[in-house]
Parts: C-alpha cells; sequence; structure tokens
C-alpha cells in the first residue's frame, strides 16, 4: 500500500511540476477577478479505507480491505454573484484494496461516481460539500471455487477544498464516505463501505 502511495503521490507531484511551469507563463489571479464557473478535468489519488460485513453459512464478521486509489474527475461549476457555487462531477479510479477473509480474498477494483457540489468561494479558494451515487466493483475469491464479482451501488458524501494557483490550475483536497450496498457473492452476502481522503490537480476552462 505504501508503494502505490508513494507512486501516487509521485505522479501527481509531477503533474504539479508541469502546472507550475503553466502557472509561471501566465499572469497571476488578482482578487476579486477569479471565477470558478465553467468545465474542468484533473486526476487524483490517495488512499481508501474499505469495510465488508459477511453473512451466510453461519458466517458472520467484517473486516478491512485498505489500499492506494488513482484516477481521474471532469465537472462543471457556476459561480453565482454572491460567491454560491453549485457544479455537477463524475469521476472513475482504480482501488487497490483486498484482505483475506475467513480463507478467501476479499476486495474492491474499480470504482466511480456522479456527484452533485455546493460551495461557497472565498476569491481562488472554493469550500465545498457533495454527495451522489457511486458505484465499486467487489470480489470474493475462494480457492477452489474461482471468482465472484458483482458491481455494488449506494450513495456517497464528502467535502473538501478546490484551490487556485491560476486562472486555469487548481489543486483539491477531497475527502468522502461512500456506503455501497449488499450483493451475495459465493453465496455470501457482502455489505461494502469505504471512507477515502484524496489529494488531485485539476485545470480549468
Amino acid at each position: 500500500m505504501r508503494k502505490i502511495l508513494f507512486c501516487s503521490f509521485i505522479l501527481i507531484g509531477s503533474s504539479g511540476a508541469m502546472a507550475a511551469d503553466v502557472t509561471n507563463s501566465r499572469p497571476p489571479v488578482s482578487e476579486g477577478s477569479f471565477t470558478w464557473s465553467g468545465g474542468y478535468i484533473g486526476i487524483q489519488g490517495g488512499g481508501g479505507w474499505a469495510s465488508g460485513d459477511f453473512s451466510g453459512f453461519g458466517i458472520n464478521g467484517s473486516e478491512d480491505a485498505n489500499g492506494g486509489t488513482l484516477g481521474g474527475f471532469v465537472g462543471y461549476n457556476h459561480q453565482f454573484h454572491n460567491n454560491l457555487v453549485i457544479g455537477i462531477e463524475g469521476d472513475l479510479e482504480y482501488n487497490w484494496n483486498e484482505q483475506q477473509v475467513f480463507g478467501a480474498d476479499f476486495g474492491t477494483d474499480w470504482a466511480g461516481s456522479v456527484r452533485g457540489r455546493i460551495g461557497y468561494a472565498f476569491d481562488q479558494a472554493l469550500v465545498y460539500a457533495a454527495a451522489g451515487w457511486a458505484t465499486t466493483r467487489g470480489y470474493v475469491e475462494v480457492p477452489g471455487l474461482g471468482e465472484d464479482e458483482k458491481a455494488f451501488n449506494g450513495y456517497t458524501v464528502g467535502a473538501g477544498l478546490d484551490y487556485a494557483f491560476s486562472n486555469q490550475i487548481f489543486g483539491r483536497l477531497d475527502y468522502r464516505y461512500s456506503d455501497y450496498g449488499d450483493k451475495d457473492l459465493q453465496g455470501i452476502n457482502v455489505d461494502v463501505d469505504q471512507h477515502a481522503v484524496k489529494i488531485g490537480l485539476g485545470v480549468k476552462f
């Protein structure tokens, strides 16, 4: 997990260095001139702390499956004159979450969400809350029985901070909680949720 997180931060850091070159070639943002209105795209990475509750065949218990996460996001904001900002955002990422449970491998890999956002802009800083639909692919692999995987669907809520370094480049710190609901895998009912903290770098159009 440490290697995955290190690689994620190196990737984001190198992107930040390139963004700094772009920023240095543009005039600085003057106070009161910046707006969050418009589309944007970016990359993000961090850590995810997933938990699974298992029941069936006389088995009842829970186990954590923690790992790194890396992906991208795209969205659109509209800023009103009173600095209120509303928007919509979608993301897709890969989670390296896996743990052994009762002799089987349990984990999640691909995940995505579509979230509505509402926030308040302090010039270049945007504080926001977000909520919406979330999905992830969960799996259980049992020796001798193979792997069973299904798409879990639920909701996500969270909050974060976007900060603009220039009129085009912004950084992000984001926290979210996702409840993906439950599915039956290998005859066992599995209920999955996750906490995640991510940093990101975006380009605004």
